[in-house]
């Protein structure tokens, strides 16, 4: 990332100085070794000072961040924490290439992607969203082509001359088939993992569009999280949909949609975890005393906050620290890197009662007798909230207790209410 290194200051920040007189030697072949290209490649470019402190002299290396990936008598390291690491695998010196290039993936165009490709329906929803939020909203008065230039997602390239829609207009807007040709590896995973640690209770797989993934994985949390009688001032607040729109939007609008790792929330017993691949300017642990926030999509976020999905940056997070103790008794944890991950512990408890166990099992037994009561039978795929194991599980039970009909083979098992 660029920074500065300083020769003759020990560990604890003393100042001990190079050898006298040895300053000018120093510098000279440091320059000679960082254009060496036996042992660079490519060269480095950077800047040396002397610095007198105390009597003592200090040579500082200025290093500019580069746009390159460089290597060392052939070897690519990265820097984690204070130690230097190697780097092997060709995915993570892509990673690093990602991190480094000036241009967002979100902004590449697509010559051939064209509106027939993007829903209408979806646009037209977008611009209901916002209109509705703010009431003569610049939207209101634009046709589809007019609100995609105006969100940016329809551009042109002036330093090629190349026009048309970006990676982002399909990831807002295309549908589910579109969005699989434009980004093959594009999925969001969530699991719950509360009864069974080892396989999962509930899992979602979301590779829609990021507006109806909002949604889904809005919809999986409310329904396997509970939601704590918070008031502030006059009137209940939900910590859930807060701390939950927080990080879902958050791994939906800042993931790095050129790497193959998917975004991940999970909810166990330790707490609410997401992650998702990032293209960071910065590694370590993110405080609301030290971060500073930098737009991972700049067109994607722009739009889930004119659609009121997402809050302007850096209130986000603010929202996180405020709520997060209110809706699990702990403060989150952000870590930025490669993947970035957030944790909201539970440091409560809350997901660990038997109580919330209970009200989740009630819930998914009132879903599946639902379910019955609208069809003359149903199979466990049908059951579609949860996996195949845990719905053989409630089945079974609902069958004992006398409220659901099991009849045929173990293959075609078909199931309705008693």
């Amino acid at each position: 990332m660029g920074g500065s290194v300083y020769l003759g200051v020990e560990d604890n920040g003393t100042v001990a100085g190079v050898a006298e007189g040895a300053a000018i030697d120093i510098q000279r072949n440091i320059a000679n070794v960082v254009r060496n290209p036996k042992l660079f490649d490519p060269a480095v470019m950077l800047e040396t000072e002397m610095v007198v402190v105390n009597g003592k002299t200090v040579v500082r290396i200025w290093v500019p961040m580069s746009p390159g990936v460089h290597r060392y008598k052939g070897v690519v390291y990265d820097r984690i924490a204070d130690a230097d690491v190697k780097v092997s695998a060709g995915s993570q010196i892509s990673a690093m290439y990602i991190r480094k290039s000036n241009l967002e993936a979100e902004r590449r165009i697509f010559p051939y992607l064209t509106l027939s490709d993007l829903r209408a329906d979806l646009i037209h929803r977008a611009r209901q969203m916002a209109t509705a939020r703010r009431p003569g909203h610049p939207w209101a008065g634009l046709d589809d082509e007019q609100l995609l230039r105006s969100a940016q997602l329809l551009v042109k390239d002036y330093s090629t001359g190349q026009e048309g829609l970006t990676l982002a207009a399909g990831l807002l807007f295309g549908s589910d088939e579109t969005i699989g040709s434009l980004c093959p590896t594009y999925k969001s995973d969530a699991v719950v993992r509360l009864r069974d640690q080892d396989r999962y209770d509930d899992r979602l797989t979301v590779k829609t569009n990021l507006i109806d993934a909002y949604d889904a994985l809005i919809g999986f949390c409310e329904r396997n999280l509970p939601d704590p009688f918070v008031i502030e001032g006059d009137a209940r607040v939900s910590v859930r949909g807060i701390v939950c729109r927080e990080l879902i939007s958050n791994m939906l609008i800042h993931r790095e949609f050129t790497s193959p790792y998917p975004a991940k929330l999970e909810i166990d017993r330790e707490g609410l975890h997401t992650q998702n691949a990032s293209r960071t300017f910065f590694e370590g642990n993110i405080t609301l005393n030290d971060f500073n926030p930098m737009p991972k999509n700049p067109s994607i976020a722009n739009v889930f906050t004119q659609i009121g999905l997402a809050e302007e940056l850096g209130s986000g997070t603010r929202n996180l620290f405020k709520y997060a103790r209110s809706f699990m008794g702990g403060d989150p944890t952000l870590v930025d890197g490669s993947i970035f991950r957030a944790t909201v512990p539970d440091a409560g408890g809350v997901l660990n009662t038997e109580s919330t166990v209970a009200k989740q099992l009630g819930d998914t037994d009132q879903a599946i007798l639902e379910l019955a009561a609208s069809r003359v039978s149903f199979t466990l795929a049908d059951a579609a909230g949860v996996s195949k194991r845990s719905a053989s599980a409630h089945v079974s039970a609902l069958i004992e207790s006398g409220k659901l009909v099991g009849e045929g083979s173990t293959r075609r098992r078909q199931f309705r209410k008693a």
